[in-house]
């Protein structure tokens, strides 16, 4: 049975940083692609940066500059480096991994940034 498991959430102050970690366990197989997604309280989740198999990397627009993606493929574990936090990034974070077979998604991390 694959499980996702994500570490790395917490509170922190504007301008801060935190890196999130999110590591696959079980026979999870081949993983195309590994996402960052964030749901803020009573907002849609939506999707934050992805990483391809080919390390093909895209953020969504507020991000940029600021959150750096990368993947492990040796560990099947993808990191979401967020630098200058701000409000407006406060949000429960889930990690994405899909794979020919199936979509597997993690429990969730909270990320709270202070003003």
């Amino acid at each position: 049975q694959v499980q996702l498991v994500e570490s790395g959430g917490g509170l922190v102050q504007a301008g801060g940083s935190l890196r999130l970690s999110c590591a696959a366990s079980g026979r999870i197989g081949l993983i195309n692609v590994m996402a960052w997604y964030r749901q803020a309280p009573g907002k849609q989740r939506v999707l934050v940066a992805t990483i391809t198999s080919g390390g093909s990397i895209d953020y969504e627009d507020s991000v940029k500059g600021r959150f750096t993606i990368s993947r492990d493929n040796a560990k099947n574990t993808v990191y979401l480096q967020m630098n200058s936090l701000k409000p407006d990034d406060t949000a429960v974070y889930y990690c994405n991994m899909e794979t020919p077979w199936h979509d597997y998604w993690g429990q969730g991390t909270q990320v709270t940034v202070s003003s």
